[in-house]
């Protein structure tokens, strides 16, 4: 006797038409878990179905159904789900148009003001999020996709200052940064970042942990993997791209993709091309 057919697990990724600053993301009934890992850009978005847990800098949250997450860029978070079907949408938005419209708003005269809070559980942001997802998928009306996302964020971003654990004592930090961007393809030894910063290994990693929620290496790593993305929606072959970001082979840089994005580069750069 047939059964019902079931709805197979399905990822999905693509530009705004409209906005192309923006990357859509949306994933129906998936079982993906996810490492530790961060984004360059403003984060957010909704859960359709399910109920996960949900990591971000070091607080634990138990999010579910009509919850909307916000994460900032640089935060190292992680959002895996319990048993069940797992379903959301998520925007990744381009940081620098988010920092011209805070101060557009004069919200903020720093780069740009984080989110203050984790996750939201508002009923209108859900809604209305829903909203802007379906003119973002839809449309390449300019106007109107830009002027949903304006009001969607307009009354996210708190006027409160940045808090203390965003900027204290990030100064030693940015010559190691800046270092490990310039070097993406190397494994530099920790006695080179000690050096640029001043701090001893001790220290480095301490530091380096609290501000950006992991050590350098595991930071390292990520970043490689944001910038694989990258050359992998322009095109570029996925050896080339193994090679140019210092994987040791084909294999490793898959292993590593795949536990921070839930598919395999190949997958993803279909979704591209």
């Amino acid at each position: 006797m047939g059964g019902m057919d079931v709805a197979e697990p399905t990822q999905f990724f693509t530009r705004s038409s409209a906005l192309p600053f923006v990357e859509i993301r949306r994933a129906n009934r998936s079982s993906a878990c996810y490492d530790k890992h961060s984004h360059d850009e403003f984060s957010f978005g909704v859960i359709d179905a399910g109920a996960a847990n949900y990591l971000n800098l070091g607080q634990r949250h138990a999010i579910a159904r009509g919850d909307t997450v916000t994460i900032n860029p640089g935060d190292t978070h992680s959002c895996n789900p319990q048993a069940g079907s797992w379903s959301y949408r998520m925007l990744f938005v381009d940081t620098q148009w988010i920092a011209g419209l805070q101060q557009e708003l004069r919200a903020s005269a720093d780069d740009y003001r984080p989110f203050e809070r984790d996750y939201e559980r508002d009923l209108r942001l859900f809604q209305g999020f829903d909203a802007l997802f379906n003119t973002l998928m839809r449309d390449d009306d300019t106007l109107a996709a830009e002027s949903e996302l304006i009001d969607w964020l307009t009354p996210v971003f708190s006027t409160g200052g940045i808090t203390e654990r965003r900027t204290a004592g990030l100064q030693s930090l940015i010559p190691v940064r800046e270092l490990l961007m310039d070097r993406l393809d190397e494994n530099l030894p920790l006695e080179a970042l000690c050096e640029v910063s001043g701090l001893n290994r001790y220290q480095l990693i301490r530091s380096f942990q609290r501000h950006y929620g992991m050590a350098p290496h595991a930071w390292l790593l990520d970043q490689r993997i944001k910038r694989a993305k990258q050359l992998l929606r322009e095109g570029t072959a996925l050896i080339d791209t193994a090679q140019r970001l210092g994987f040791s082979d084909q294999a490793h840089f898959h292993r590593h993709f795949k536990r921070r994005t839930a598919v395999t580069p190949g997958q993803y750069q279909a979704c591209f091309v």
